[in-house]
């Protein structure tokens, strides 16, 4: 059995590509940064410690674990909270590249394998009125970098470099992968 330690519908709905059942069990942990960790790790640390925390209630299982997170200007940027945040975030971003970072662990039991697969992201030059427009629809409270490339999202995007799904919060071409061959190792 497969176990996804997130509550994502995003991460859920890219699963199903590689197996059309298995479980959710949103982990709880605390995801505040260490500064042990270097901030490009971070998503992999954090996913890490998702799958290790739902992994003891399924110790026999598979589970897996993810975290994503946008970085420009040597910061992490998560989730916004607040619209004003939101705002602040989507002004940062306008114009420029940054780097979407998901990190994936798998356990199983006694082994672990963890990866991070990068994808850049370049976003046109907004003006306040379309950021603005672009927070009344809702979508950026709950997402990484207060965008979803899925959704409306996609406007703000001028072009990208690396893996779309990556993006979205799973890279799960490079996941079948990483999957295939620690099933296999066993």
């Amino acid at each position: 059995m497969i176990v996804l330690a997130s509550n994502s519908p995003r991460r859920k709905e890219l699963l199903r590509l590689i197996s059309p059942g298995f479980e959710i069990e949103p982990a709880e942990i605390d995801e505040r940064l260490d500064g042990n960790i270097p901030l490009d790790k971070m998503p992999e640390h954090l996913a890490i410690k998702k799958a290790e925390a739902v992994h003891k209630n399924h110790p026999d299982d598979i589970v897996i674990g993810c975290d994503t997170g946008v970085f420009i200007n040597n910061m992490m940027i998560g989730k916004p909270g607040t619209d004003k945040t939101a705002f602040e975030i989507l002004k940062m971003l306008s114009g420029k590249t940054h780097r979407v970072i998901t990190g994936c662990a798998v356990f199983k039991g006694d082994e672990m394998i963890s990866f991070s697969q990068v994808t850049e992201v370049e976003f046109y030059p907004l003006t306040d009125e379309e950021i603005n427009a672009y927070i009344a629809t809702g979508e950026p409270n709950d997402k990484a970098g207060a965008y979803g490339i899925q959704g409306k999202g996609a406007l703000l995007v001028k072009q990208i470099k690396g893996d779309y799904y990556n993006v979205v919060g799973l890279p799960i071409a490079l996941l079948k992968r990483k999957l295939s061959e620690f099933l296999t190792e066993e």
